[in-house]
């Protein structure tokens, strides 16, 4: 029994991003050059679902923003930053959802390890506001072969290579999987290996 409910994923960020069958979704880098950078999230009917910002819209390093396709603000991901940063083993993300009166509440806490010690082939801790849930991702984003895992090992999403293009890539959600929250962690997968969302 206990089981079955760590499999049903609960929301993140919203239900409203909640699917009841897996998903392919394909994602398009936006160049800097002309619009900032950033990327763009589309159904198989190539319906826009999110886009992400970042620095080079936001013109703030370390952060970003995720929107839906009607250009709602959903999650505000930033790094934390100052000295504490700087003497830390771990950088950290955070990310912030709005409530229904539009105050930043916490979701999530993603912990890197620095560059000089990171492993492509390690995993990478989500934890998640509030209780002690937990997410790790899997395998090399740079490559586009990765999944995020939830607490029990099961693979909540995966990402992959498209037509050998690292511009164009797809990812595929598991039914019942907040995708939001996926492709909020995403957003910052992207950001650590200095890609589109990067400055």
């Amino acid at each position: 029994m206990l089981v079955k409910l760590l499999r049903k994923m609960k929301a993140v960020v919203s239900k409203l991003h909640f699917s009841s069958t897996e998903e392919v979704m394909v994602v398009r880098r936006r160049p800097h050059v002309v619009n900032g950078g950033g990327f763009v999230v589309t159904d198989c009917r190539e319906k826009t679902i999110f886009k992400i910002d970042g620095c080079g819209v936001l013109g703030t390093r370390g952060e970003l923003v995720l929107r839906d396709g009607d250009g709602t603000d959903l999650l505000l991901i930033h790094k934390k930053g100052g000295m504490v940063q700087a003497l830390s083993i771990h950088n950290k993300w955070r990310g912030y959802s709005y409530d229904y009166q539009g105050s930043p509440k916490p979701v999530f806490t993603l912990r890197d390890p620095k560059q000089f010690c990171f492993s492509i082939t390690g995993s990478i801790r989500i934890s998640v506001q509030p209780g002690n849930c937990y997410f790790d991702v899997r395998g090399s984003f740079p490559d586009r072969d990765c999944s995020i895992v939830d607490s029990t090992g099961s693979v909540i999403a995966q990402v992959k290579e498209w037509s050998g293009s690292k511009d164009i890539y797809s990812v595929v959600t598991k039914a019942n999987v907040d995708k939001a929250f996926v492709f909020g962690v995403i957003a910052v997968l992207d950001y650590i290996y200095g890609e589109s969302t990067s400055c």
